[in-house]
C-alpha cells in the first residue's frame, strides 16, 4: 500500500525548569547556579531544525506546518522576545498555516506579570497551564513551586491579556488524595473557564523521586471510581472527552496533540525532542529523536552528535505503533487512514481486530477503528494484543 504523508506539525523542547518535579519523567533540568543559555538555545534550535530540513530533504520540503507545541521543562521561562524571534525564523524556513494553532506550556510559579501580551503578540495563541491540582498540601507534596491562589491568578491575567484558548492540566489519584478532593480540583478547575483541561492520573514512573521513595496513592479501584466521577463532572460542564485524558469544549480539541493520536508527522527540536516523519517516496516511517542532555545538545548544534537516535520503524512494529496512538481517540479513526498512514493493508491487522471484537473491546464498525466503552479501561491490553 501507498504511503500518503499525513498533516506535519513541530515539537520544540524546552528543557529547563525551576525545579524537578518528584514524579516527573520529561527531559527536564533544574535551574541550578548560572542561568541557562537562553539565546544560545534559541541559536542551536535553528541550527537543529535547519540539519533536520536537509536531512529529511523532499519529505518535508514545502509541507505546511498546522501546529507548534513549545513543551518542556518550562518554555515560559524563555522571554517573549526569544519566542517571538524563534517564530519568526520559523516562518522564513517552513510554511506557517494561517490559523496554525501554536500552545506554549506554562508554570503559574514562573510567569512574570504582563508577559502574556508578549506572547501573544509573539503569535502564541494557545496556552496550557501545569495546575496539577488546587490544593495546596498536594502541590507541596508534588513538588509544585505554585499556590492554588496564584494558579488562577495566572490564568485570569493570560485571560484579561486576550487568551481564549487555554488548557489546564490536571492530576488525580494524587498522594492520600479522597474522590472528593479530585471533584473540588475539577470544580476550581471549571469555574476558570478553560476551553481545554488535561486530566490524568498520577503514575510512578521509573527513574524518579517517587519512584524511589514511593507515597501513599490511592488503589486502582479508588483511581478508577474518581476518573469516573471526574468524568461525568467535566461532561456536565461541556467539557467533551475526546481522548483518554482530555477534554475539551466545542471546536476545542488540541490541534497538535490530534495529530500526535492520528499518526500526523512532526519534526522534534530541542534537547530530547522526539520527531515522526513520513517519507511517502521510500515507503518509509522515520523516527529520530535528539539527544538528551542540554549541554550535549548545545555543544553540536546542527552537527550529527545533536542526533540520540534515528531509523525507519520495521513494518512489524508499525501496527503497534498505530494503536498506540490512534485507539486513544474516543471516536476512533477512519479505518482507512491506518493503510494510508503505515503502508500496510488492514488485513495485516485483521486477526487481532477480530479478537479484540470479541472481547468487547472494539466495536464492529466496518469503517471505523475504535474502542468500546470497555476496550477504553482495558486499553493497554486492547494496544497490546497488536504487537507482533
Amino acid at each position: 500500500m501507498p504511503l500518503i504523508a499525513p498533516p506535519l506539525s513541530l515539537y520544540v523542547h524546552m528543557p529547563w525548569c525551576v525545579k524537578k518535579c518528584p514524579y516527573c519523567d520529561f527531559n527536564s533540568h533544574g535551574l541550578r547556579g548560572e542561568p541557562p543559555p537562553y539565546d544560545g538555545y534559541i541559536d542551536a534550535l535553528f541550527a537543529d531544525l535547519d540539519a533536520d530540513l536537509h536531512d529529511f530533504g523532499d519529505a518535508v520540503h514545502g509541507r505546511t506546518v498546522h501546529s507548534i507545541f513549545f513543551g518542556g521543562g518550562t518554555p515560559s521561562l524563555f522571554a517573549p522576545a526569544l519566542i517571538d524571534r524563534f517564530l519568526d525564523g520559523v516562518r522564513r524556513r517552513l510554511p506557517l498555516a494561517q490559523d496554525a494553532e501554536i500552545t506554549l506550556e506554562t508554570n503559574p510559579g514562573t510567569v512574570e506579570h504582563g508577559r502574556f501580551d508578549g506572547y501573544l503578540a509573539a503569535g502564541v495563541n494557545r496556552l496550557s497551564f501545569g495546575i496539577q491540582s488546587f490544593d495546596d498540601a498536594k502541590l507541596s507534596r508534588l513538588g509544585r513551586i505554585h499556590s492554588a491562589s496564584e494558579a488562577e491568578t495566572a490564568v485570569k491575567s493570560a485571560q484579561d491579556a486576550g487568551y481564549r484558548n487555554i488548557n489546564l492540566d490536571l492530576m488525580y489519584a494524587l498522594p492520600e488524595q479522597t474522590q472528593e478532593g479530585a471533584l473540588a480540583d475539577v470544580a476550581r478547575a471549571v469555574a476558570l473557564q478553560p476551553t481545554h483541561i488535561s486530566h490524568y492520573q498520577l503514575t510512578l514512573e521509573p527513574n524518579t523521586a517517587f519512584a524511589a521513595n514511593p507515597p501513599p496513592l490511592p488503589d486502582d479501584d479508588h483511581a478508577w471510581a474518581m476518573q469516573e466521577a471526574c468524568e461525568q463532572q467535566l461532561g456536565a460542564a461541556g467539557y467533551r472527552q475526546y481522548e483518554v485524558s482530555a477534554y475539551a469544549r466545542p471546536d476545542r480539541r488540541c490541534v497538535h496533540n490530534l495529530n500526535y493520536w492520528r499518526f500526523g508527522d512532526y519534526l522534534g527540536i530541542g534537547a530530547g525532542a522526539h520527531g515522526k516523519i513520513t517519507d511517502a517516496a521510500r515507503g518509509e516511517v522515520i523516527r529520530r529523536w535528539k539527544t538528551r542532555h542540554p549541554k550535549a545538545y548545545l555543544s553540536a548544534p546542527g552537527s550529527k552528535e545533536r542526533i540520540g537516535g534515528s531509523g525507519a520503524v520495521a513494518g512489524d512494529e508499525l501496527p503497534f505503533e498505530y494503536m498506540l496512538n490512534a485507539l486513544r481517540l474516543i471516536d476512533g479513526v477512519p479505518m482507512a487512514d491506518f493503510a494510508e498512514r503505515t503502508g500496510l493493508p488492514v488485513e495485516r491487522i485483521a486477526d487481532a481486530m477480530a479478537q479484540a471484537r470479541r472481547k468487547g473491546w472494539l466495536t464492529d464498525s466496518p469503517d471505523r477503528l475504535q474502542t468500546t466503552a470497555l476496550g477504553q479501561r482495558f486499553l493497554n491490553d486492547v494496544i497490546s494484543g497488536f504487537l507482533d
